[in-house]
């Protein structure tokens, strides 16, 4: 990792959390939001990791913590004596330029405390040397921040508040750059949300529906949003490292282990096909073997799939994906969904030939005028698409959709 790499996210803690050292009070402050109404809330990891005590101011302490260090994610659960109003994922892919909003507890120790919206723009599609799982914001975000829901201007969820860049960046480039913010991407934290069995709401804009003010969109969606407090031995907390996840290269781990991504296809090169297994069977079989760098079962016809490399996950409701911990600082959590036997006309702009599954992915991924590909495998034949038409089933054709 560069030196630039470590220092841009090294004041994470401060830039992200809001810190107070008092005597009995909470260490630090984040943010958090309902994904689930019966009392599931989602935040950053740095937000609860060093917490021997998780509070949600108003709502009680917080219980049974789900972390995802990797990429900057943690969901906490409360006991909601009434539903909680989960906020709603969008479906849609984000584009270049979208206005959001951000709701949080910045600053609370210092300013008021209650909850606070700030109006930005989506500078980039990807976050440091271009890392997918983030979106570049324009939103001003400040300590406390950390953990929040930044939504589009209907309300529909499309990332979660995760860090800035710090004063060592700036005095390291020589210049002070203005509201370089990083949100970590919705579809990220519904992967880490599947992986822990727990469903989210998803939803997009209706045609008709009129556009909505941010005073309303505040209205509604502030009561979704909590503040989080944090409490543990000072000494503790201190000695918290920043999650270099969030868009740089965390520590290798020491131990090869496999981590799930349910719902998923690893996508990768395949080197062996093993038929009629359990998803169990396929898991020891890649853990027994030194090539095995992750793994895809169909569900469907029971068969694993071992590949020796992984650059990227794909959505796929036949299948069950895990990968080695040791790449996890490069798997991609790609937005697409992949879809076996299925196609949509029209919309080709591009055409590949001669190529393989993973390189038609790579050419789609990298391109912003590309919506979807259709992968031919017989033909060795790729079609990337600039608009989507009405699905159809046809055989013999993988359709991978932004």
């Amino acid at each position: 990792m560069s030196p630039l790499f470590r220092i841009l996210f090294a004041s994470i803690l401060s830039t992200g959390i809001a810190s107070n050292c008092l005597a009995d009070s909470p260490n630090s402050s984040g943010t958090g939001f309902a994904v689930t109404s019966d009392g599931w809330l989602l935040t950053n990891a740095h937000v609860v990791e060093a917490c021997s005590r998780i509070e949600v101011k108003g709502k009680g302490d917080a219980t049974d913590p789900r972390i995802d260090s990797n990429n900057d994610l943690a969901l906490i659960k409360i006991a909601a004596p009434e539903p909680l109003k989960p906020l709603v994922f969008r479906r849609s892919a984000t584009r270049l330029g979208e206005d959001l909003i951000a709701i949080g507890y910045p600053l609370a120790t210092l300013l008021a405390d209650s909850v606070k919206v700030t109006t930005g723009n989506v500078n980039a599609l990807a976050g440091v040397r271009n890392d997918t799982r983030y979106l570049q914001i324009s939103t001003p975000i400040q300590p406390g921040n950390s953990g929040g829901p930044v939504v589009d201007r209907d309300g529909f969820l499309m990332g979660i508040t995760s860090a800035t860049l710090s004063k060592e960046t700036a005095d390291q480039i020589g210049i002070t750059a203005q509201n370089v913010n990083f949100a970590i991407r919705a579809s990220v934290a519904d992967l880490f949300m599947q992986s822990q069995s727990i469903a989210s709401q998803s939803g997009d804009r209706a045609a008709d529906q009129p556009p909505i003010s941010t005073a309303d969109l505040a209205e509604k969606l502030t009561p979704s949003v909590f503040q989080i407090l944090c409490y543990g031995k000072p000494e503790a907390q201190a000695a918290v490292q920043p999650p270099q996840s969030s868009t740089s290269a965390p520590a290798q781990p020491t131990t090869a282990a496999l981590i799930d991504a349910r719902g998923c296809d690893a996508i990768g090169f395949d080197y062996r096909t093993v038929k009629d297994v359990t998803y169990s069977d396929c898991h020891e079989i890649c853990e027994s073997d030194g090539r095995c760098k992750a793994i895809t079962y169909n569900t469907k016809y029971g068969v694993c799939f071992l590949k020796d490399n992984v650059v990227a996950l794909i959505r796929n409701s036949d299948a069950l994906a895990a990968y080695s911990s040791m790449k996890a600082t490069s798997v991609i959590m790609s937005d697409f969904t992949s879809y076996s036997g299925m196609d949509t006309p029209g919309g080709d702009y591009r055409r590949l030939r001669d190529t393989n599954y993973l390189e038609c992915f790579t050419a789609c991924i990298g391109d912003n005028v590309c919506k979807a590909f259709s992968y031919i495998p017989k033909k060795s034949e790729c079609w990337l698409k600039d608009s989507l038409g009405h699905p159809r089933i046809t055989k013999g054709v993988e359709l991978g959709v932004k």
